[in-house]
């Protein structure tokens, strides 16, 4: 990681914990979190899994469609590094998908496809708890260095954080009840995207960046905001 890229992820740890104040959307920070995340450590995509109440993973947010299309395989499946990586609660690094162990091979197939080379999955950990993965695909081969692997881990453990702390500010609800939530929202979100890309006709990223300007330009939470786009109350 060279100084700029250090001064880069100082700059978003200021940045992430700026939006850990009453009333903010969780959803939101997880997709700041990724985004961060591609930009930091150069990743071609990067991907956020949380379990649901019943340890069920789902997408949380996603950079790109690739990276959503290749996690939900993995989820369909039942098998690979990310799900991995949440079920035995430590990081999953491989450098070479083309060399994946045999029970993975859909996922290789898949990540191929998308034209992944290799994956990085950190864990997001609360004292032996584990809630999700945050994963990262690169277009090369290779394992992330040292220092780019333990900015990873600080960014999970932002991740958790930040949901840990949306907890705290909902004391009636536990851990699991809030990332239910936080996963619903995230359906209604998928939603919206496809209103708007039909109605535009533009690509799902391009929706989904359009219905998260409007949220923060109208300085509305985009759960909202997706459910009125998907009640037809509310025409980006």
């Amino acid at each position: 990681m060279t100084e700029s890229r250090e001064g880069l992820l100082a700059a978003s740890f200021v940045s992430l914990a700026d939006t850990l104040v009453v009333g903010y959307d969780v959803v939101d920070l997880m997709q700041t979190l990724v985004d961060t995340c591609a930009t930091v450590l150069d990743a071609a995509a990067v991907g956020l899994l949380l379990a649901d109440e019943n340890g069920v993973l789902e997408v949380m947010a996603s950079t790109s469609e690739r990276s959503r299309l290749l996690e939900i395989l993995q989820l369909r499946a039942g098998l690979g590094p990310c799900v991995e990586c949440y079920l035995t609660g430590t990081v999953v690094a491989i450098p070479d998908i083309r060399e994946i162990r045999p029970d993975w091979f859909a996922f290789r197939d898949g990540a191929l496809d998308l034209g992944f080379l290799s994956v990085h999955a950190v864990p997001l950990r609360l004292r032996g708890f584990t809630m999700g993965a945050l994963n990262l695909f690169s277009d090369s081969t290779g394992e992330l260095n040292e220092t780019d692997a333990a900015a990873a881990q600080a960014l999970a453990d932002m991740a958790t954080i930040g949901i840990v702390h949306e907890r705290a500010l909902r004391q009636s609800e536990d851990t699991r009840e809030q990332l239910q939530r936080a996963l619903d929202s995230r359906v209604v979100i998928e939603q919206a995207k496809g209103v708007v890309s039909h109605i535009k006709h533009v690509e799902m990223n391009e929706a989904f960046s359009m219905i998260r300007s409007y949220a923060r330009n109208a300085r509305k939470p985009l759960s909202e905001v997706a459910a009125e786009i998907v009640n037809r109350t509310l025409t980006l």
